[in-house]
């Protein structure tokens, strides 16, 4: 037995270095705990096994966030951008959602070295074996023998835990990209009584960019315009590299269809469950029968290497197969496979075991961050890393969580959704998940969280100060356009006629013209003399409060009432079976979840809304009789 010395003793421990794990690290460390971060292989910090790109769809709303709070993501994918595009443009603000394709060496190595540098913060390459719950905390032992102590434990394990690799026939224990995989731990957190499930996810293979004909295929450019993750990053940058893109045909989805008896998708060889929204493409062809061809990107890996990712070809089907189906595409005939496609089979937690701190609710101390909590994407992850890491340290310190509702942030959709409905698939985060979308946007983040941010404090007070100069010349550039009007002049007309917008007889509000969907901020500026002269995200800001008035304010209404439900708090001590009313899978869904309010109580599957209706008068029924 190797006893413990004080300098194996922790506030926290973060096992896993992955995206959740780093955020939740450097949260803790930031907030003075003492704070030890484990990976498996110092050279798989912040890792990208699958496509090595930060944001996209909903996901670019988690990173600004993240940034907004005060965590790391966004900064570093800023500093490491190969590729920036903004997605949806043709869509309203609600659903744009940056995207930025990454150096994948070099976020790894700028996301290490800003663990390294973080003082309280101590990066150790250990596979943790054991965790034993003791008195005040628990003992983590890892695979030399070594036993170290911690109050708090975050585990964020990513697909580590008793990862399985699958390439059709052949499988064998493993983690991502040819490391080890996590043995043993699953073992140890079941017999401290958390409830596993087994997930699976995917990749493409890497194929080497000398083996592709370029000409046969669409150039991807980055935007002219390259808008920043982090609000703190004043210059972003250049794009440095194009994505191409091609696309499947009846040939490939022949040579996929003849092979499926090979698949381990579809032959029983894979038990867990894949991420519906980021299929092989196996499972697309089959899927989606009808598609006669499914888009392909080719996108680097990093400026110093050769290897190119092809998007859009996760799949687990023999290497043989995988070479045949590209070898159909344009411009990958000659295709050379660097590194072939594969599935990983790992374990993962029930979230629905959790409170929405993300500590489990029967094990005081214990906190789920990322893929661990049954989510894919690194975007996700990170979002859940912060947090777990934000209430682990404010649990030592005797305060209460920090927990955003669905009005709140995608945050607050992403985990009330695994705390509340659970999940049996690889959770991702969509824009249509958050009902509050409009209020929810990517360019406001800074706007709805970094004064909580500035609270919890992980955002300084230079940052904050900069924040409310902004938000008052936000604020003060809308009230002043209330009070611009515009005469009907013929430079003005002729600019409406010009957008295809009714020409003016007689004097107008600017705001009335910007709210036409025709017309934007900057169009009127030469009729507008005295305005100021503001940053484009500001400028941003005043067109989208100024245009969307009218259905922003509507979306207050609607939370309002949302919020109303989250404040009819649901005692601890209930005890359901006395509910007169409650269907018996409602009681017992209850009973296990112990919803907060009756708002988390509403978004438990299982539970109608007649049962929260009895819930109502029981507990009005309580009140009357003035238990607490």
């Amino acid at each position: 037995m190797i006893f413990l010395s004080d300098d194996l003793n922790f506030d926290i421990a973060v096992i896993g270095a992955g995206h959740a794990g780093c955020e939740a690290a450097l949260a803790a460390a930031r907030l003075g705990k003492k704070t030890v971060i484990f990976t498996i292989n110092l050279d798989a910090v912040a890792n990208m096994p699958c496509n090595p790109n930060i944001g996209g769809t909903a996901k670019g709303h988690l990173v600004r966030e993240i940034d907004a709070l005060g965590g790391e993501m966004g900064k570093c994918a800023d500093k490491n951008m190969l590729q920036s595009r903004m997605l949806n443009l043709r869509k309203g603000p609600a659903v744009h959602s940056l995207r930025a394709q990454e150096d994948r060496r070099m976020y790894q190595i700028d996301m290490k070295r800003r663990l390294e540098d973080q003082p309280g913060l101590r990066l150790r390459q250990a596979e943790v074996k054991e965790i034993t719950k003791t008195d005040g905390g628990f003992r983590l032992k890892i695979h030399t023998g070594v036993e170290f102590f911690a109050k708090s434990v975050i585990v964020a394990t990513g697909t580590y835990l008793e990862g399985r690799v699958i390439v059709g026939e052949t499988s064998y224990s493993g983690g991502p990209d040819g490391m080890f995989p996590s043995k043993g731990l699953s073992e140890s957190l079941a017999r401290m009584g958390v409830e596993l499930m087994r997930f699976k996810t995917g990749t493409p293979a890497r194929v080497h960019a000398r083996s592709l004909d370029y000409t046969k295929m669409e150039v991807q450019e980055g935007d002219e315009k390259i808008v920043p993750f982090s609000f703190e990053t004043e210059n972003p940058g250049t794009n440095k590299v194009v994505c191409h893109l091609t696309y499947t045909n009846g040939e490939t989805h022949r040579v996929i269809r003849e092979n499926l008896h090979r698949s381990p998708l579809f032959n029983g060889f894979i038990d867990g469950v894949g991420p519906r929204y980021c299929p092989s493409i196996e499972d697309k062809v089959v899927r989606f029968a009808e598609k006669e061809r499914h888009q392909v990107f080719i996108e680097p890996m990093g400026l110093d290497t050769r290897e190119m990712y092809v998007q859009g070809m996760s799949s687990s089907l023999p290497e043989d197969v995988q070479l045949k189906m590209l070898h159909t595409m344009a411009g990958l005939e000659n295709a050379e496979i660097m590194r072939c496609a594969y599935a990983i089979e790992y374990d993962c937690c029930d979230p629905l075991q959790l409170k929405p701190s993300l500590e489990f609710r029967n094990i005081e101390g214990l906190f789920g961050a990322g893929q661990f909590n049954g989510t894919s994407g690194y975007e996700e992850a990170a979002a859940q890393g912060l947090m777990a890491g934000i209430n682990a340290a404010r649990a030592l310190d005797g305060l209460p969580p920090v927990v955003f509702d669905r009005s709140e942030a995608y945050i607050g959709v992403l985990i009330d959704d695994l705390v509340t409905k659970g999940t049996n698939e690889p959770y991702r985060m969509l824009t249509s998940r958050a009902e509050y979308r409009l209020l929810l946007r990517q360019d406001n983040a800074d706007l709805r969280l970094t004064p909580r941010g500035h609270e919890i404090g992980l955002i300084s007070d230079r940052r904050y100060n900069e924040f409310l100069a902004k938000k008052s010349r936000i604020e003060a550039e809308i009230a002043r356009l209330n009070g611009v009007n515009l005469s009907p002049t013929p430079e003005l007309n002729r600019l409406l006629e010009e957008k295809g917008s009714s020409p003016l007889s007689t004097g107008i509000n600017i705001t009335e013209l910007l709210r036409r969907p025709e017309i934007g901020y900057d169009e009127l500026a030469p009729f507008d003399p005295g305005r100021p002269c503001l940053p484009d995200a500001e400028r941003e800001q005043v067109e989208i409060a100024v245009k969307y008035e009218g259905y922003i304010r509507r979306q207050f209404e609607q939370v309002e009432q949302f919020r109303r439900n989250e404040k009819r708090l649901i005692p601890a001590d209930i005890d359901y079976d006395k509910v007169y009313g409650l269907r018996i899978e409602a009681r017992q869904k209850l009973a296990k979840m112990r919803p907060e309010n009756i708002g988390r109580a509403s978004r438990i599957s299982g539970v109608s809304p007649a049962d929260i209706g009895v819930l109502l008068i029981y507990l009005a029924g309580r009140d009357r009789d003035g238990k607490s």
